[in-house]
Formats: C-alpha cells, sequence, structure tokens
C-alpha cells in the first residue's frame, strides 16, 4: 500500500537536525515539490499518507519538532499536543480555523502559522463543471449509459441564465467572471460589498433576499465564520425558485443542510450539488445520496497540482521564518512563553 510505503519514510539525515512531519498527504503530493525539497536541505523530513490516529499517534509524533498540516484532515487538539511533547510549530496550509485548538496549542507551548499562498483556482473550476454536471444531468447520464440505457437528458444552457454568488471573496469573484464568459448575468451579495466591487468582478451587487430567490443558480463561495455560521438559512432556502439549482463548494456550515435536503426531496427547487457537507465523510445511509436531483462529491474542491504547490509554498516560507527565529503569520505568538 502506498500509504505503508510512505509511512516513516525520510529525507535529509538525523543527528540532531529539526525534525519535520507532512501529515496525511493522502495523494502523496509533497515530497515532489520544490519548496519541500528546499526544506530539505535544513531539515529532516517524513511524510504520511495514511491517517494519524489514536493509536499511532504517540509514536508518530516522538521527536517532531514542527509539523505541516492539510487543511482540516487532522484535528489538532489538547490530547493531539498531549501525544506530541516535542512539537514546538504547526504550519498550517490555509486557516488555523476550528480543527486546531489553538487555545491547546498556545497552552503546550506550539507556535501555530495559517498558510499563505492565495486562494485555489481548483474550486473555481469544480464550480463550473459542477453547475454543468447537474443543468446537463452528466453523472446521471453517463449512469445509465453504462447500465446499457440511451436516454438523452432535456438539458439547461449556462448561457442565458442568471448566476446568484453568495459571499464575493477572492473566489467568488473569479466565479463571477468567469459565467459571464459564458453568457450568465450575475448578482452577487457579501457583507462588505460595494457597487464598485460587484462591477469589478462584472457583477451587480444585490441584496441576500435577491441573490437567493432571483436567480436560476445560486452559488455559495463563503468563508465559515461566526458570522456565515447558518446564513444560508431555510428562510433563504425556501424562497428559491423552484426551477433553480443550489451549489456549494465552500463550506457546508454556511447552509441549513436539513432544510435544503427537505426541499429537494420535495422538489421545491430543482436540484442542487454540493462538495462540502456537514458530516464528512458522508456516511452511506445520508438522505442525500438516495436523492437523484442532486450531484455530490466528496470535497475535491482545493486537492489539485496548483492547490497542492501553492500550499507547499506557504508552508514552507512559514518554516523558514521560523527556523531563522522569525514569526510569520503566527496566530497564537504567546506561545513562546509556554515553551520549554
Amino acid at each position: 500500500m502506498e500509504a505503508e510505503r510512505r509511512r516513516g519514510e525520510e529525507s535529509g539525515g538525523g543527528g540532531g537536525r529539526i525534525r519535520i512531519a507532512v501529515l496525511e498527504d493522502i495523494h502523496d503530493a509533497f515530497h515532489k515539490e520544490l519548496a519541500i525539497h528546499r526544506l530539505q536541505q535544513r531539515a529532516e523530513v517524513v511524510f504520511y499518507t495514511d491517517p494519524t490516529t489514536d493509536a499511532n499517534r504517540k509514536q508518530r509524533m516522538a521527536g517532531v519538532d514542527a509539523i505541516i498540516t492539510l487543511r482540516e484532515r487532522t484535528r489538532l487538539d489538547a490530547a493531539f499536543f498531549a501525544d506530541a511533547p516535542d512539537l514546538k510549530y504547526v504550519s498550517q496550509t490555509g486557516r488555523a480555523d476550528p480543527h486546531i485548538d489553538r487555545a491547546a496549542a498556545t497552552a503546550a507551548g506550539v507556535l501555530v502559522a495559517e498558510g499563505a499562498g492565495g486562494f485555489s483556482y481548483s474550486t473555481v473550476e469544480l464550480t463550473f463543471a459542477l453547475i454543468m454536471s447537474i443543468m446537463r444531468r452528466i453523472p446521471q447520464s453517463d449512469a445509465l449509459l453504462r447500465q446499457g440505457q440511451w436516454v438523452v437528458p432535456y438539458g439547461l444552457t449556462m448561457q442565458g441564465k442568471t448566476l446568484g454568488i453568495v459571499g464575493m471573496g477572492r473566489i467568488g469573484a473569479m466565479v463571477s467572471k468567469i459565467a459571464v464568459e459564458f453568457g450568465m448575468t450575475v448578482l452577487a451579495w457579501s457583507r462588505n460589498m460595494t457597487p464598485e466591487r460587484a462591477a469589478a468582478a462584472k457583477a451587480t451587487a444585490a441584496s441576500l433576499e435577491d441573490v437567493m430567490a432571483k436567480p436560476d443558480v445560486v452559488s455559495v463561495h463563503l468563508a465559515l465564520n461566526d458570522g456565515t455560521r447558518g446564513l444560508v438559512n431555510r428562510r433563504l432556502l425556501g424562497s428559491m425558485r423552484p426551477d433553480a439549482f443550489f451549489v456549494n463548494t465552500a463550506r457546508a456550515d454556511t447552509t441549513d443542510e436539513a432544510a435544503l435536503i427537505e426541499l429537494l426531496q420535495q422538489h421545491r427547487i430543482a436540484g442542487a450539488t454540493l462538495d462540502v457537507f456537514t458530516e464528512e465523510p458522508l456516511p452511506p445511509n445520508h438522505p442525500l445520496l438516495a436523492l437523484d436531483n442532486v450531484v455530490l462529491t466528496p470535497h475535491i474542491g482545493w486537492p489539485a497540482d496548483a492547490s497542492y504547490a501553492r500550499f507547499a509554498d506557504g508552508a514552507v516560507a512559514n518554516l523558514e521564518a521560523w527556523l531563522d527565529g522569525k514569526l510569520e503569520n503566527v496566530v497564537n505568538p504567546d506561545a513562546v512563553k509556554n515553551q520549554k
């Protein structure tokens, strides 16, 4: 097995060098990156492609000074830090979101740095792949064809339709610009939206209510925080047109998933396509799996070649600064006081 082959595989020598572990690199991608090769000139780097569990964590973290964590795959809680007594630094790819207990990290004397490197174009691309899939019923057509059935669906084009974007950050803005090139009209909302920002993304600023109720397709591109958790609620979902489609490639907890499922089951909206879920992995008995008017993917928005390269660059840059005695992008600098 590939995970077994990579488990404990090391680059660089030992002899008292700083030891850095890359955790849960399920695609065995990081060891190929140039930034990692540069890091290996200064430290011993080990790679793990299988999960870090309660059973293997203590042995795996013995003697490890720093780790690179890939998005939310590894939960860093008090139990984790207790099993990693030598750990001093976490280089997180992306934001240090709720999967990292910052208070526990600080108490354990572990610095946590957020990753730099911009947003994932792969998520932008996936958004349109999913929109096309649900509007042209591509997965359903593929499945029927493999069953020997030649069923030609009545498809819908993006050209001439209206796209509503909830959350106009960098990903939302890029989605807007590309949608216009497909011939769509874009209505967009975000908390800090201005007509000028909307125009720069070739969109029209609108209220959240209008962005949910008027378009043919609604796509969510919100970061998850206290202000956006549950923002796309039952009322807003219920205001969508019965022939509209709902898309979420951002964060599941921004949306009332139970209300969305009810709407889909009752065919009160045309369909939905989702890359994120409130429970991941999606359990085998989940009600979404029984629906024909959905297209589902297993949180594949960011994992792609360009994203891995960008995350490696950001993670290594933070580690290099730390090795040089500098703290860059660290969210809990007070942890230094608790280091032994």
